[in-house]
């Protein structure tokens, strides 16, 4: 339990790639607002979304979060999880070539899904909650929308981000008293 709360304390639960996500879910969000297809519109997002990354190296340095623990044998554990949602972007193709309304939706699902590891990683409960909570507000939204309204999805999930990144913030003060007497001096 020591490595994993020290993970949630040094990488504050990952809230700089969860400010990095909701900065890319409004572009998102935009893009699906503007008057193209549904397909152009997907293939716009898949442009948008490698932003991620980036965005997160900046907010990372704004909240002080360490990516690098190489005492911690858990620590790379959270990249290998966050580049397993990138095995079901075959499907995220698939979708976007037969059913390109669609694209968003199954955008959103899996990315909600892919929390759930993190729940377990960061000893934070609420990334369990939102990987059952987003996939299915994606999908009741996905089939109740008209596809003018699609960039509802986005801003759903500009919103559930948001709430996650305000529930885990709670999580990290917990976590960061849990861990404070198991850290060790600085040497």
């Amino acid at each position: 339990m020591a490595l994993r709360l020290e993970l949630s304390v040094k990488a504050k639960n990952g809230l700089d790639f969860l400010m990095a996500a909701s900065v890319v879910w409004a572009i998102i969000a935009f893009v699906w607002t503007l008057p193209y297809s549904p397909g152009h519109k997907a293939f716009i997002t898949f442009f948008v979304g490698p932003a991620t990354f980036p965005l997160a190296m900046l907010f990372s340095k704004v909240v002080g979060t360490t990516w690098r623990l190489p005492h911690n044998p858990l620590q790379p554990l959270g990249l290998w999880l966050n580049v397993a949602q990138l095995f079901y972007f075959p499907f995220l193709v698939f979708v976007y070539a037969k059913y390109p309304a669609y694209f968003i939706m199954t955008y959103g699902i899996i990315t909600g899904a892919h929390f759930f590891p993190y729940a377990w990683l960061y000893y934070a409960r609420p990334y369990a909650a939102m990987a059952g909570i987003i996939p299915i507000g994606c999908l009741v939204l996905g089939l109740r929308l008209p596809v003018t309204q699609l960039y509802i999805i986005p801003v759903f999930m500009v919103g559930a981000l948001l709430v996650l990144s305000g529930l885990l913030r709670v999580a990290y003060r917990r976590n960061k008293q849990a861990y404070a007497p198991l850290a060790l001096p600085a040497s």
